[in-house]
C-alpha cells in the first residue's frame, strides 16, 4: 500500500492538463513545469541535489535519468484511479499562483520542497492495479473521447463528429436543396464560372504540361524586385512566369475580388475593428497591410511575410488569410454542389468526365498554428464571416464542446504575474500545443470535429499533425488526408523553432503525396492534376513569421513548388535591437572563422573554450551568464564544465522550478561563478536574472529583442559595479541575418567584410 499511496501522491502534484500531456507523450511540456504549493505531498522525480550544490557533478546527470523519471510518472498515471480530479484542480490552482512568485524571497520554501523531493526520489514505481483499464476507459468515455488506440503509440483518439456525416457530405447534397437563397447561390456560382478572370478558376483549371513540370523541377527560378507602399521590398520569383513587375493594387472594390456571395457583405462588418481613419477614404473594408497581402493571396502565389507581430498586426493577418481560405472553400464546394445537380439531371450518353472538380481527398486547406487559442480565434473568424450579423445565425455543430476544449479560464492566470507585452500577446488564452480539429463547411452550416476525410479545413499544431502522420515503421499512421491540400497556411512559424522544428519538416515531407487508399473517391470527379500527382505544383503556401531565419527560409525555398510563383518580403533592419539597450555597457563582438555551415557548430565550441572561456576563469570575472540558444550546445557546454570542474550552475527549459530558484540564488550570491542559460527557457518564462555582471552570448539570439532584454537585466543588479560590466558576443559569417537584426544592416556589412575579428560598441543613456 505504501507504493500505491506514493504513486497517488505523485499523481496529485500534476494538473489535469499535465496528466493528459504526460499520458500521451511520456513527458511534460516545458511551459507547465510548476511545483505544488504543498511540498509535503510532492514527489516529482528530480535530479539529485548534489548536481547544483557541488561543482563535482556526476556525468550520469543526463537525459536518460530524466526519461526514467517521466516513465515512473507515466506508469503511475496509467495505474492510478482517476477519482481525485477535483483535488487535482485545486492543487493546480495553487501551482498557478506559485508561478507568479518571481521574487527571491519565495525561494527558501521552494528549496525546502526540492530537498524533500530528493528524499522521496528513491521510491519504487507503483505496481499495476487490475481495474486500471476499466477506470481509464470509463473516464475517457465520460470526457467524450473515443477508446484509446494501440497503447504502444501513446495517443488517444480524439472525439470526431459522426452524427452529421450525411448532412455535410458533398457527394449527396445539391445546391437547390438549400432553403432561402439557394437560387441566388447557384446563380452566383454559375456567374463566377462564366468569368475567366476569377483567380480561383484560373488557378485550378489551368492544365500544366509535362514539359512545364520538368522545367520547374530542373531550372532555377528567376526573380525581380519591387517596392510596395506598405510591405516594402517585395521579391517575386518564378520558373514559368515571364519576368514582369508584380504591382499592388492601390485601390480595389470588394466586388472585383470575386469573393463568394456571403463574404462580400460580411467581410466589411467583421474587419471594421482594424480600420483607421486613414483607411476609410480609400477602401472601406481592408487596411493597407491587408490590401497588399490579400492581393498576393488572391493571385494564388506563395507568400512569405516575416514581419508578423503578435502585438501589432497579428490579428489583421489572421483575418486576411481566414477570408482567403474560406473564400476558396466556399467556391470549391459550390462548384461540386452545382455539378452534382448537373450530373443528376444530365441525359444518358453524355460525357461523365465533364465535371472534374475534386481532389483525391476532401481536405483543401491546412492551417498550422502553435496554440489552441489560435485555433479558437480562427474558428470564431470563420463563423463571423459566414454569419455577418446577429440576425443571420448559422448552424455550428459541437460549438459548446469546442469552446470547452479550446477556451480558457481567465482566473487560471496568477494575478501577480508580470511579463513583457509581447509575451502576454503570444501566450494568451489556452496555450496547449497538441491539438487538431477538422472543420466542414456546407453553405450555411459548419461542422466542428469533422473526421479529416469529411473536412474542408484542418486546423492543427505541428505536434498534433505529427502524431497523426506517425513515423516510418509504425502500424498506426495516416497522411492520405494531406494528399489534396490546395492551401497551406503556416502562421507564427518562429514559435515552432521554440517547440520542435522537426515536426514542421516532417509535415512538409508528407504533404501532397499520392494516397495509399482510395477512401471512397469517385475517380470520374477527380481533377487530372491530382491523378498525375501534380498537386504540389498547384498548392499555395502562406508563411507568416516574426523574423527571417534560415530554417524558415528553407521551408519556403525548398518545399514550395507553386507554378504561379512566390512572393517574399525582404526588408532589412536599419537600426537593430542594440539601440534598445539602456544600460551603459561595452559590447565586444568576436568573429569566428568557419568554412561551412556544418563546421560552425564545432568551430564555435572550440573558439569558446580556447579563446573566450580562459578570460573568464579568474575569480574576478564572477557572475557570468552564458546565453545559449541551442539546447544541444547547452548540453555540450554543461558536460564540458563538469569535466573541467568549473564552479557553475545551469537553467534550461526542462529544469524544475525549485531547481531554477536555487540556481538563481546561488548565482545572485556569487556561490556559482557561471550560469548556463538556454534561450527556450527565456522564451517560455521570461524571468529576470539578478546578479549579472558579465554576459556571454554563445550565439546570437533567435529573437533580436531578446538581446536587449538580456542586456537590460544588468540594471537589476545593485548599483556601484557598472564599471565592471562586460558583454561578449560570438558570431560568424553564417549569422548575417541575426547580426543585422541586432546591430543593423550597415554595421553588419562592415563587421563581416572587415579584416578585424573584434568589434566594440558602447551603449548607455549618455550616448
Amino acid at each position: 500500500m505504501g507504493k500505491r499511496r506514493g504513486g497517488r501522491e505523485l499523481l496529485r502534484s500534476l494538473s489535469k492538463k499535465q496528466k493528459k500531456h504526460l499520458r500521451e507523450f511520456g513527458e511534460e511540456h516545458p511551459f507547465y513545469d510548476k511545483v505544488s504549493g504543498r511540498p509535503e505531498e510532492t514527489q516529482i522525480c528530480e535530479l539529485s541535489d548534489d548536481s547544483d550544490k557541488s561543482s563535482q557533478e556526476s556525468d550520469s546527470e543526463t537525459e536518460v535519468e530524466q526519461v526514467s523519471g517521466y516513465h515512473k510518472l507515466l506508469a503511475t498515471l496509467k495505474t492510478s484511479p482517476e477519482s481525485e480530479s477535483e483535488e487535482e484542480e485545486d492543487e493546480s490552482e495553487l501551482e498557478e499562483a506559485g508561478e507568479g512568485e518571481a521574487e527571491m524571497g519565495s525561494e527558501g520554501s521552494q528549496e525546502t520542497g526540492e530537498a524533500e523531493e530528493g528524499k522521496e526520489e528513491t521510491n519504487d514505481v507503483p505496481e499495476e492495479e487490475e481495474d486500471t483499464a476499466e477506470q481509464m476507459l470509463s473516464q475517457e468515455q465520460a470526457d467524450g473521447t473515443d477508446t484509446p488506440c494501440d497503447p504502444h503509440h501513446g495517443v488517444i483518439e480524439e472525439f470526431t463528429d459522426v452524427k452529421h456525416e450525411s448532412e455535410f457530405s458533398l457527394e449527396t447534397n445539391f445546391m437547390e436543396e438549400e432553403s432561402g437563397d439557394c437560387n441566388a447561390d447557384r446563380k452566383d456560382s454559375s456567374s463566377s464560372q462564366a468569368l475567366p478572370e476569377d483567380p480561383f478558376k484560373q488557378h485550378m483549371d489551368k492544365e500544366l504540361e509535362e514539359k512545364e513540370i520538368e522545367k520547374m523541377s530542373t531550372l532555377p527560378k528567376t526573380s525581380s524586385q519591387s517596392q510596395w507602399p506598405r510591405l516594402g521590398q517585395v521579391v517575386f520569383s518564378s520558373t514559368l512566369e515571364k519576368q514582369k513587375t508584380f504591382k499592388a493594387d492601390k485601390e480595389f472594390d470588394v466586388k472585383q475580388l470575386h469573393l463568394h456571395k456571403p463574404l462580400e457583405s460580411t467581410w466589411p462588418k467583421v474587419n471594421k475593428q482594424f480600420l483607421s481613419a486613414a483607411d476609410k477614404p480609400t477602401d472601406s473594408s481592408f487596411t493597407q497591410l491587408q490590401r497588399e497581402l490579400f492581393c498576393v493571396m488572391n493571385s494564388y502565389r506563395d507568400l512569405f511575410y516575416p514581419e508578423r507581430s503578435a502585438l501589432t498586426n497579428g490579428e489583421e493577418i489572421r483575418h486576411a488569410y481566414c477570408l482567403h481560405a474560406l473564400n476558396h472553400v466556399l467556391k470549391a464546394n459550390a462548384q461540386v454542389l452545382s455539378n452534382n445537380a448537373r450530373r443528376r439531371d444530365r441525359k444518358p450518353g453524355t460525357d461523365a468526365d465533364a465535371h472534374r472538380d475534386q481532389g483525391l481527398t476532401r481536405p483543401k486547406v491546412l492551417m498550422i498554428v502553435p496554440f489552441r487559442e489560435c485555433a479558437l480565434r480562427i474558428v470564431h473568424i470563420l463563423i463571423s464571416l459566414l454569419e455577418g450579423n446577429d440576425k443571420k445565425k448559422i448552424d455550428v455543430s459541437n460549438k459548446k464542446r469546442f469552446k470547452g476544449e479550446y477556451g480558457s479560464d481567465p482566473e487560471e492566470k496568477p494575478p501577480n504575474l508580470k511579463r513583457p507585452e509581447d509575451y502576454e500577446a503570444v501566450f494568451a488564452g489556452n496555450i496547449d500545443d497538441h491539438f487538431r480539429i477538422g472543420v466542414a463547411i456546407l453553405q450555411k452550416s459548419m461542422r466542428l470535429y469533422a473526421p479529416f476525410y469529411s473536412s474542408d479545413i484542418i486546423i492543427a499544431s505541428p505536434l498534433g499533425i505529427r502524431t497523426v502522420i506517425g513515423a516510418e515503421g509504425e502500424k498506426k499512421r495516416d497522411f492520405d488526408f494531406l494528399s489534396s491540400i490546395e492551401i497551406l497556411i503556416i502562421d507564427q512559424a518562429d514559435i515552432y523553432l521554440m517547440q520542435n522544428w522537426e515536426h514542421v519538416l516532417h509535415l512538409m515531407k508528407h504533404i501532397n503525396l499520392l494516397p495509399l487508399d482510395s477512401h471512397g473517391v469517385d475517380f470520374s470527379r477527380v481533377r487530372m492534376l491530382n491523378l498525375n500527382n501534380w498537386s504540389k505544383y498547384y498548392r499555395q503556401t502562406l508563411l507568416f513569421s516574426a523574423l527571417q531565419e534560415p530554417q524558415i527560409n528553407s521551408i519556403f525555398n525548398k518545399h514550395c513548388f507553386n507554378y504561379m510563383g512566390q512572393v517574399a518580403i525582404r526588408n532589412v533592419p536599419l537600426t537593430g535591437s542594440i539601440s534598445h539597450v539602456v544600460v551603459q555597457l561595452p559590447h565586444v563582438f568576436r568573429r569566428l572563422e568557419a568554412d561551412s555551415v556544418t563546421s560552425v557548430i564545432d568551430g564555435r565550441f572550440q573558439f569558446f573554450i580556447n579563446k573566450v572561456l580562459p578570460e573568464y576563469r579568474d575569480a574576478i570575472m564572477s557572475h557570468t551568464l552564458i546565453y545559449v540558444p541551442s539546447y544541444f550546445d547547452y548540453v555540450r557546454l554543461r558536460n564540458y564544465f563538469k569535466k573541467e570542474d568549473l564552479n557553475f550552475t545551469h537553467i534550461c527549459e526542462y529544469t524544475k522550478k525549485a531547481a531554477v530558484c536555487r540556481a538563481r540564488r546561488f548565482f545572485l550570491k556569487g556561490e556559482k561563478q557561471f550560469l548556463l542559460f538556454t534561450e527556450r527557457f527565456h522564451f517560455y518564462k521570461r524571468y529576470t536574472i539578478k546578479g549579472i555582471r558579465n554576459l556571454i552570448f554563445y550565439e546570437l539570439p533567435t529573437y533580436s529583442h531578446f538581446y536587449s532584454e538580456i542586456c537590460n537585466m544588468l540594471k537589476a543588479t545593485d548599483s556601484g559595479v557598472d564599471a565592471t560590466w562586460t558583454c561578449t558576443v560570438l558570431y560568424s559569417k553564417y549569422d548575417a541575418q541575426k547580426l543585422a537584426a541586432v546591430v543593423g544592416i550597415d554595421r553588419t556589412a562592415q563587421m563581416l567584410q572587415s579584416k578585424k575579428n573584434v568589434h566594440l560598441f558602447v551603449t548607455g543613456e549618455n550616448d
